[in-house]
């Protein structure tokens, strides 16, 4: 199972970079953890909606919408889980604004729709316990280095709720691991720099450098 972290896969270059893994992986099926901003893939790929998106296609496959031959395989986690080679797969779809958390999904207007809300985390919540929890901010403890302090309060409740084996965590392009509340926490590098290999059956993750194109 193919992994992949940050893509903005809106520059030619970038979007030769993601096709480029995708090839060498030659997966069954690929998790991706925002910030893709590109939604032909070759192959069926689950992933969570990050800060920087084609947020109108985003609104669209969060109704059902699309039917383009712009989107071909991808499948947006937004606050449901999906059974994927036998591991349940939770994601949250979005960042985190204070300012926008106690609002309505339907008054996001523009970049606004960026951001997850409450409801997102708590219709989440419901799903019970999953295997893997896909996420573009990062909960508290991790060791990544910015210039705020990083970690996300709804994360943390996520990660008491569903208590994930594993947490998969994009938008820092940065790669650290720790443990969390219990939980294995990866925060992954970017794909122009990294893939990864997730073994449904270990649950065991695996780092590879990309390659040049």
């Amino acid at each position: 199972m193919l992994v992949l972290g940050d893509a903005h896969a809106n520059t030619p270059e970038r979007r030769r970079v993601l096709e480029r893994v995708y090839e060498v992986a030659d997966p069954d099926v690929a998790l991706q953890l925002g910030d893709l901003f590109y939604y032909e893939l070759p192959v069926e790929t689950y992933f969570i909606a990050g800060n920087n998106e084609d947020f109108d296609v985003i609104d669209a496959l969060r109704h059902g919408r699309v039917r383009s031959s712009n989107v071909k395989n991808a499948r947006l986690l937004d606050s449901h889980e999906v059974e994927v080679q036998g591991l349940t797969i939770g994601g949250l779809s979005g960042n985190f604004a204070p300012t926008q958390y106690d609002k309505p999904r339907s008054a996001l207007r523009g970049d606004r729709r960026r951001h997850f809300v409450r409801n997102d985390v708590q219709r989440l919540k419901r799903v019970g316990e999953v295997d893997v929890l896909l996420t573009h901010e990062a909960p508290h403890g991790t060791p990544v280095r910015e210039e705020y302090s990083v970690g996300c309060g709804p994360i943390d409740e996520l990660l008491d709720v569903l208590e994930p084996d594993l947490c998969l965590v994009g938008h820092h392009h940065q790669h650290t691991e720790t443990s969390v509340r219990g939980t294995r926490v990866i925060t992954v590098a970017p794909t122009w720099k990294s893939y990864y290999e997730l073994d449904p059956e270990t649950r065991s993750v695996e780092r590879f450098e990309t390659p040049s194109v």
